[in-house]
């Protein structure tokens, strides 16, 4: 039989050449090749006005190289049959159609190289639905990749390409050039010993940070790079996250650039929603000696990754600089130059990020506030990113240090489908399996609420795909589904492997971890000793049946086979995440009956998970006993975490449920902002039938109503917003028209959008956002967020309609010319990219005066 994976490298390439290059439009006069790149899918000869191949010619040109493929088959051999032959070709025209649907410029993908393109190209055709065999796949990949290569081969021949290219290389020279003076800048003259050890530990730094965690995947491949499974997050001020605001007053910026324009920030963000990643991101990129990052303010600085849990020790003062790698149990802390440390902060290189301020006792913050404020007042000119959960700490608590405070914002719908997206690859798993978690993510409010961070994301990629796309649809339930999914599985993976030791039946290893859960929970610990952790498992022994296995033995079981357990550090032990931590200890709280000493901790930010578990996990009346004693505590805070619990109870008597949902009424309608997203995230959709209607408060309190529909997010919630869509207020219609990318686009554009008045501002990420305000007849006044293409602004953008522009992104090579295709535009802002003034001022801006089409222009700064 003859080797498919041959067949397609056998077609002469004077055979091939012909029928790619038909594939797209003709160079010469009108053909539309100008100096600059452009997209592959602008190229395409079947779509567009310049066509000159209808869309079923690119089937004719797919079944063309198939039958040139059988053909170059030698005598006697046997290829595939006629019917796989056909899926074959279906196949083929199906990808290579995506030339007219993909956004890589023609110099990106020369870039990617032929298997990488290829890769691209198929990325978004599944081929389940053509049923090929071993053999048909092999012979549509073989023929995709020779395709790529002589589309490739193509796209070079192109002057665009050389241009565009000359251009990349003398950007790319440039960026080299100032990334030299600034380490010219930056570095002092060092000894040979700092500048040994600097290297070594920056090998250090990108060994240890320089991977995450994947939930779900198969042993062995659950490592993820960190260069390939970083995530850009979003960050703003505090008062712009609660009412939804995005202006230049409180600008949003991506995550990993919080440090350019600040020296000192104190960044808040819920579990699970990525602090610790970007705290790996930021150590990994400033230790890296890769200048060509784009983030100047990173070259020539040393990281150091200070993980609260693990240096704040009981009766313990915490770490002096020259202590830093000591606790954190760095290995290379022995090879430390004396007095190393404090050179690099006293140089002003230092980047020190202090990870986790909620992850220690309430009473060790004042003590850690202080390390902080003497730290940087001895050693200022560093940079310092301190993150935490939001209630942790009162406002502004580094405010009088120098920190400006900024907030995570949750994962948007973009984000949460590039996350997916990136899962589903990394697991190797046909990329339709993401797209239908996707839909169910979008069309199920319980499921949205909780696809709002990187944790939650992961675990619902993996509990799709492992219960063949039956999902949990609360909390608890989602939990549970993981627990079994970690222990059960990976408790079978190891065993596969052919491991040692005692093997922990499942039900053992949940009693096991729950334990130690409730026990660093009552301590208000986030990490224990060993022998802390061994003291528990030994005293567990006797009601464990195990064969006279030892505490050692069991403990070591417990930690390498559950998953959920860790030693961060010599001797040290704590759990893999806290939302792991605290769903177990609610379960070991509920079968101990300790629901007074629960709700006796309500004040304490780090219980309210625990409490809102325990209501799940607690039976009828022994929930309604808890929402009774928190509805009695008489606080805001009782009453909050009260309603947010008839969410979690499974069942609850209607005295009761009349009684809690009566204390949240006296607190709607919230009195401000920040009532708005406290209440909204404690409560979803229930805070929605509470909520007044627009003919009854007046406009400020209207502001406040529609901000915490907003923020609940669901379906429910964008049904209620539709009552206040003709609401005349300024400040309702500007929050209702910055909302919209927290709703299915289309779908908020026809019931809000379509409703307000032109002139508020929007915000438009991607040509998507651009087509839905053009097929709404387009809009005034436009915020253009991230990079972007003028040729795209122009042809999306409604001319008559722009009045106001502005763009937040670095500015194109082409000027402002193209500006005068809006008749209409009265002002457009161009906002430079973050620097050094940015940290105590608004971002720079330029606002042009108009008629654009004078020949000069009148600007002020």
């Amino acid at each position: 039989m003859v080797d498919v994976t041959a067949l397609g490298a056998r077609v002469a390439s004077s055979a091939v050449a012909p029928l790619v290059r038909r594939l797209f439009v003709r160079d010469g006069p009108g053909a539309g090749l100008v100096d600059r790149p452009v997209r592959i899918s602008a190229l395409v000869s079947f779509r567009g006005e310049k066509r000159n191949v209808t869309p079923k010619d690119v089937d004719k040109i797919a079944e063309e190289l198939v039958r040139r493929a059988l053909a170059s088959a030698g005598p006697g051999e046997e290829p595939v049959a006629g019917a796989e032959a056909a899926a074959v070709k279906d196949a083929l025209a199906r990808t290579l159609a995506r030339l007219g649907e993909i956004t890589v410029e023609d110099y990106e993908a020369v870039g990617l190289g032929p298997e990488r393109f290829a890769r691209e190209l198929g990325a978004g055709v599944p081929l389940a639905p053509y049923g090929l065999g071993e053999a048909g796949t092999l012979l549509y990949e073989r023929l995709l990749h020779t395709a790529s290569l002589h589309i490739l081969n193509f796209l070079t021949q192109r002057s665009t390409y050389v241009a565009r290219q000359q251009t990349v290389q003398t950007q790319q020279l440039s960026r080299l050039v100032q990334a030299a003076d600034v380490l010219l800048e930056r570095l002092p003259s060092q000894s040979a010993e700092d500048a040994g050890f600097e290297e070594r530990y920056a090998d250090h730094v990108a060994a240890r940070y320089g991977t995450l965690t994947i939930y779900g995947l198969d042993a062995g491949t659950r490592e993820w790079p960190l260069d390939t499974a970083y995530l850009s997050l979003e960050a703003t001020r505090p008062q712009a996250a609660r009412d939804g605001r995005r202006s230049p007053e409180y600008p949003v910026l991506a995550a990993e650039q919080v440090l350019a324009g600040h020296d000192q920030v104190f960044l808040r963000g819920v579990a699970g929603s990525g602090k610790t990643t970007l705290v790996q991101w930021l150590a990994v990129t400033a230790s890296s000696r890769v200048y060509d990052h784009g983030m100047p303010h990173l070259i020539g600085r040393v990281p150091f990754v200070l993980p609260m849990r693990r240096i704040v020790r009981p009766g313990a003062e915490l770490p002096l600089p020259g202590d830093f790698l000591r606790a954190v149990g760095a290995p290379v802390a022995g090879e430390q130059p004396p007095g190393w440390a404090e050179r690099v902060l006293r140089a002003r290189r230092g980047v020190l990020l202090v990870d986790g301020i909620d992850e220690i006792a309430g009473d060790r913050r004042a003590a850690a506030r202080r390390w902080l404020r003497e730290l940087v007042r001895a050693f200022p000119g560093n940079l310092w990113l301190v993150t935490s959960r939001p209630s942790a700490v009162p406002e502004e608590w580094l405010a009088a240090e120098g920190f400006s405070e900024l907030v995570l914002a949750p994962m948007g719908r973009d984000g949460v489908a590039t996350f997916v997206r990136r899962w589903h690859r990394a697991a190797e798993v046909d990329g339709s399996v993401g797209e239908s978690l996707l839909a169910s993510v979008r069309s199920t409010s319980e499921l949205n609420e909780l696809a709002t961070n990187p944790l939650m994301c992961g675990m619902l990629c993996a509990l799709h795909r492992d219960r063949r796309g039956f999902l949990p649809q609360d909390r608890r339930s989602l939990y549970e589904a993981a627990l079994t999914m970690l222990l059960e599985r990976r408790d079978r993976e190891r065993e596969l492997l052919g491991s040692d030791g005692v093997r922990l039946a499942y039900a053992t290893q949940v009693q096991l971890l729950q334990k130690l859960a409730w026990w660093l929970i009552r301590n208000s610990r986030h990490e224990m000793d060993r022998d802390e952790a061994r003291g528990i498992v030994d005293r567990a022994l006797p009601a464990l049946d195990l064969d006279g296995a030892g505490g050692e033995e069991v403990y070591r079981a417990l930690l390498l086979r559950s998953g959920l357990l860790r030693e961060p550090a010599e001797d040290r032990v704590d759990f893999l995440h806290r939302t792991f931590q605290d769903y177990l200890g609610a379960r070991l709280a509920v079968q101990e009956m300790d629901f007074d000493l629960l709700v006796n901790h309500a004040d304490a930010d780090q219980w309210e998970d625990v409490i809102l578990l325990a209501l799940a996990h607690a039976r009828p009346k022994e929930a309604e006993h808890m929402l009774r004693r928190l509805t009695e505590l008489g606080t805001p805070r009782g009453t909050l975490l009260a309603a947010a619990g008839l969410r979690y109870a499974a069942e609850v008597a209607p005295e009761v449920r009349v009684r809690v949902e009566e204390g949240l009424a006296t607190h709607i309608p919230p009195a401000g902002f920040d009532d708005a997203r406290e209440i909204a995230q404690a409560t979803g959709d229930l805070m929605l039938t509470l909520l007044p209607g627009p003919e009854e408060v007046s406009h400020a309190v209207g502001a406040t109503v529609v901000s915490a529909a907003v923020e609940v997010g669901s379906e429910a919630a964008l049904q209620f917003l539709t009552k206040y869509r003709d609401h005349p207020a300024k400040d309702v219609q500007t929050i209702l028209a910055a909302a919209w990318r927290r709703f299915d686009r289309e779908q908020y554009a026809r019931e809000i959008l379509a409703h307000l008045p032109r002139q508020r501002a929007v915000d438009v990420y991607t040509n998507d956002d651009l087509r839905t305000l053009r097929a709404l007849g387009g809009w005034e006044h436009i915020v253009v967020r991230g990079a972007y293409r003028v040729e795209d602004l122009t042809e999306f953008i409604v001319p008559e309609r722009l009045t106001l522009l502005a763009l937040e992104a670095p500015h194109p090579v082409e000027g402002l010319n193209w500006l005068s295709a809006f008749p209409r535009l009265e002002a457009v802002s161009v906002f430079a990219e973050p620097d050094e003034s940015w940290a105590r001022q608004v971002p720079v801006g330029v606002r042009l005066r108009f008629p654009l089409h004078s020949p000069s222009y009148d600007s002020q700064g």
